[in-house]
């Protein structure tokens, strides 16, 4: 029997009832944009994030863009980001007409080296973009005490650690503003694309809420020259009803990852997560890094376990980044990390002796 990557079909096969209702309250209602379900999943979801202001959009891209926009952050202007994430983080600075500053990782817990951003920060550096990966917070307090010092914004790329704390405080409210994304395969996906963006300033949401919708606070009214970003209606009260299992689907997940860790501790050739003392993650993904990982991977397929990489080329070395003229070896940590990670199953219907499946196999590898 073949062990999926990511299982998207029990889940909603779980939650059948819930989400039909879900859809036909909607379809009855005959309000389909910004809407009842929008306010109430904005209000539910803040509270969740222990934010003041959840402002939904059409995905977590266009999050972070809104973001870079609401706080007037573009041509001339420079963000820092992690060189190791996917490249929607560098893209969102792009959109805004500012430059992508990269900074390595810290190769233990794989998200931004705090002590590396300071020597990349210049005149022309207006925010710190950084990336929540794989589930686990950066550090926070690091991060936030430079930005401090220098008179920067704070950024969270929060799509990948819905529910993960930093001690103590979840994510999505540790900086000056956060994007996440609903997208299917996240710890709370929509079905189909979504996003939001929050924030504890009331100025920035105000400006938000007009950037996503036209530029609009009163219908035909545009005050500035805004966009078409808005969660709809629908995946707004499919977010709703998937919201209250999402502790306990992040329990679930910690439970594996835990498993795993317990199970491919000192296994030859594999270098498993760090988690910090203060790091509390949610488990998006479960990365390890393997010196013959593509072999691995094939040994995985053979026994019928699926993998992904995430993710095999980092942005500084894709083709859509060519005129920044990043040559390979610039940085070097990131390369490492992107030539060696592999993914392995973890969702929060993943069984526990499908889990041990993949412990044996990996280890029968490496035997």
């Amino acid at each position: 029997m073949t062990i999926p990557f990511l299982d998207l079909k029990t889940p909603h096969s779980d939650l059948r009832t819930e989400l039909t209702q879900a859809f036909h309250h909607v379809l009855d209602s005959g309000w389909f944009i910004q809407g009842k379900q929008l306010s109430d999943f904005e209000q539910e979801y803040a509270a969740y994030c222990e934010s003041k202001h959840c402002i939904g959009v059409g995905n977590g891209l266009d999050a972070l863009h809104l973001i870079l926009r609401a706080y007037d952050i573009g041509a001339g202007d420079e963000v820092i980001v992690p060189s190791n994430t996917y490249i929607a983080t560098w893209l969102a600075v792009s959109y805004a007409g500012a430059r992508p500053v990269p900074v390595e990782p810290d190769i233990a817990t794989y998200n931004i080296s705090a002590e590396l951003i300071e020597a990349a920060i210049t005149s022309r550096t207006k925010a710190i973009m950084m990336v929540h990966l794989y589930g686990q917070v950066a550090d926070m307090d690091a991060i936030n005490l430079l930005a401090n010092k220098y008179n920067l914004k704070v950024i969270e790329d929060a799509a990948q650690s819905q529910g993960a704390k930093y001690k103590g405080r979840l994510s999505g409210g540790l900086g000056d503003a956060a994007g996440h994304s609903f997208y299917p395969g996240k710890n709370l996906g929509a079905l189909g694309d979504g996003g939001a963006i929050t924030t504890n300033d009331d100025k920035l949401a105000e400006k938000l809420r007009m950037l996503r919708n036209y530029g609009s606070e009163i219908k035909y009214h545009n005050e500035v020259k805004g966009y078409n970003s808005r969660l709809d209606e629908l995946q707004a009260a499919f977010l709703r009803v998937k919201l209250k299992k999402l502790n306990d689907w992040n329990q679930r997940r910690q439970t594996l990852a835990k498993l795993y860790q317990e199970g491919l501790q000192n296994t030859p050739g594999i270098t498993l997560p760090f988690v910090p003392d203060w790091a509390d993650p949610v488990w998006h993904l479960y990365v390890i890094r393997a010196e013959q990982r593509d072999r691995l991977q094939q040994h995985l397929q053979s026994a019928g376990i699926g993998t992904v990489i995430h993710y095999p080329i980092p942005p500084h070395l894709q083709h859509a980044y060519a005129e920044l003229k990043f040559a390979q070896g610039a940085f070097p940590i990131s390369e490492k990390i992107h030539n060696e990670v592999i993914s392995l199953p973890l969702d929060p219907y993943l069984s526990v002796e499908d889990a041990k499946r993949v412990i044996a196999a990996v280890r029968e590898f490496t035997a």
